[in-house]
């Protein structure tokens, strides 16, 4: 994926991740970047700063994200990258308040559906393009206290897989990102609160600022990586859960009890 002169759709561009990609690819030379944010002045704020273009969208509505989709490519005439990075954390366990189980699989799972639904056609009919979809670590391990965040977020890898299996051969480019800790409000907030799961996080590694795993995105995308791993550690501790499961469980068990206690 070649940055320079594309156009590129960035979700969750408000703030975090989203936010410091929408700085980057900017800087890296992209003709257009459109900044997207349930919070409009979220998304503004950033637009402004880069001189890019914001758009007001809930990403669990397809019929939204479907006309993004069509009112960036009849403003710039396609797009070239896709960048689907909402998300939520839970604190949920077993217990369901508030229905944030299916507010997960909303946000966490079906936003990056919605976004293929409605962008892959168009760049499967121009013979290019690219998708980079924002899961987690948790998508490859797992998220001690966070139950909906670890499956939604399996699923999110589960999918960025389907994708490039079933278009890569179609021109079609897919890379789905998986930090651990990034400082961002998504996992300082629940830190501050003490809870278990965003404390098994800051003992696993260390927190990575949004702007280098920005930096890390650059690269992955150069490179068509499908895996970008800004923690090159969860590369390991992956490939040791498929090697010896048991062992892995047991020793997430360990990692876990003292923190709920």
């Amino acid at each position: 994926m070649n940055i320079e002169g594309s156009v590129v759709v960035i979700t969750g561009g408000g703030s975090g991740i989203g936010a410091a990609l929408a700085r980057r690819f900017t800087a890296d030379g992209a003709a257009a970047v459109i900044v997207v944010d349930r919070n409009g002045a979220a998304a503004q704020a950033v637009a402004d700063e880069i001189g890019g273009t914001s758009v007001e969208c809930d990403v669990t509505d397809p019929v939204a994200v479907a006309a993004l989709v069509e009112q960036t490519i009849d403003a710039h005439g396609r797009i070239d990258l896709f960048c689907s990075n909402a998300g939520i954390t839970t604190g949920v366990e077993l217990d369901d308040p508030e229905d944030l189980w299916h507010k997960a699989f909303e946000v966490n799972l079906m936003a990056h559906v919605y976004a293929a639904r409605a962008v892959v056609p168009h760049m499967v009919a121009r013979g290019s393009g690219y998708l980079l979809n924002t899961a987690s670590a948790a998508g490859l391990l797992t998220s001690p206290g966070d139950a909906p965040y670890a499956v939604t977020k399996h699923g999110a890898v589960a999918f960025g897989e389907w994708l490039a299996v079933t278009y890569g051969d179609q021109g079609i480019g897919v890379s789905v990102l998986c930090p651990m800790g990034v400082a961002t409000p998504l996992l300082m907030d629940p830190l501050a609160a003490g809870e278990p799961g965003a404390q098994a996080v800051a003992a696993s590694g260390e927190i990575l600022d949004a702007d280098f795993v920005a930096g890390v995105v650059a690269a992955g995308l150069a490179e068509g990586t499908f895996l970008i791993l800004p923690h090159p550690q969860v590369g390991t501790f992956w490939a040791q859960k498929a090697s010896n499961p048991d062992r892995w469980l047991a020793g997430m068990r360990r990692l876990i009890s003292p923190l709920k206690h």
